[in-house]
């Protein structure tokens, strides 16, 4: 079982370094935010956000606002200090548990699902965070085996591995519509939209 505590002292430990060890594929990245339905207009919530990688995806996509929220404070702390836009807020809290006060159109979890306790009741939660016509959306830029084989090393006691898109689309259809079921050797991501 993973641990909170466990998970927040791995991930403050690799913050500082973080930006300078990513590897982006804007491809991915551009057919990732079009399953999800990131466009103009959109209130976007960035799910275990880390850094801020795709904050500025989401401004290029003109989102109404974007909300980004991680467990670990030192990531957190840097996602706040690159973006100081109005439009965009850091929030440092567990998303299970943070009263955020709305619901959002478009909720993206990306690289970080395998690192959450309890896929179901995560699912459930975010579903909750949805408005109507909404879409939940987790994501890898990269294959199930990849990030499996990634997690394997130093990351095995702050992951769960990665459940295969089939499993996790069943989750998400005891809340959501789903639309996109992809894992291939490029990517990996289910979609959800609320009725």
């Amino acid at each position: 079982m993973i641990e909170t505590k466990e998970v927040i002292e791995f991930f403050d430990r690799l913050a500082p370094g973080w930006d300078a060890d990513m590897v982006r594929n804007d491809a991915i990245i551009g057919t990732i935010l079009d399953n999800a339905g990131v466009t103009e207009g959109k209130d976007v919530l960035d799910v275990a956000c880390g850094t801020g990688v795709l904050i500025p995806d989401y401004l290029k996509r003109n989102a109404a606002s974007v909300t980004g929220i991680d467990i670990s404070p030192k990531m957190a702390e840097i996602a706040k200090a690159k973006f100081p836009q109005p439009e965009v807020t850091i929030l440092c809290g567990d998303v299970e548990t943070t009263d955020f006060g709305k619901q959002f159109d478009c909720i993206v979890v990306y690289n970080a699902f395998p690192h959450f306790p309890d896929p179901e009741r995560l699912i459930t939660r975010l579903s909750e965070l949805l408005k109507p016509d909404g879409t939940l959306t987790v994501a890898h830029g990269m294959s199930r085996e990849k990030i499996d084989a990634h997690h394997h090393g130093a990351a095995s006691h702050v992951s769960n591995g990665l459940m295969s898109a089939e499993d996790l689309a069943a989750i998400f259809e005891k809340h959501l519509t789903v639309t996109t079921v992809l894992s291939d050797d490029r990517m990996y991501q289910v979609v959800g939209a609320k009725e």
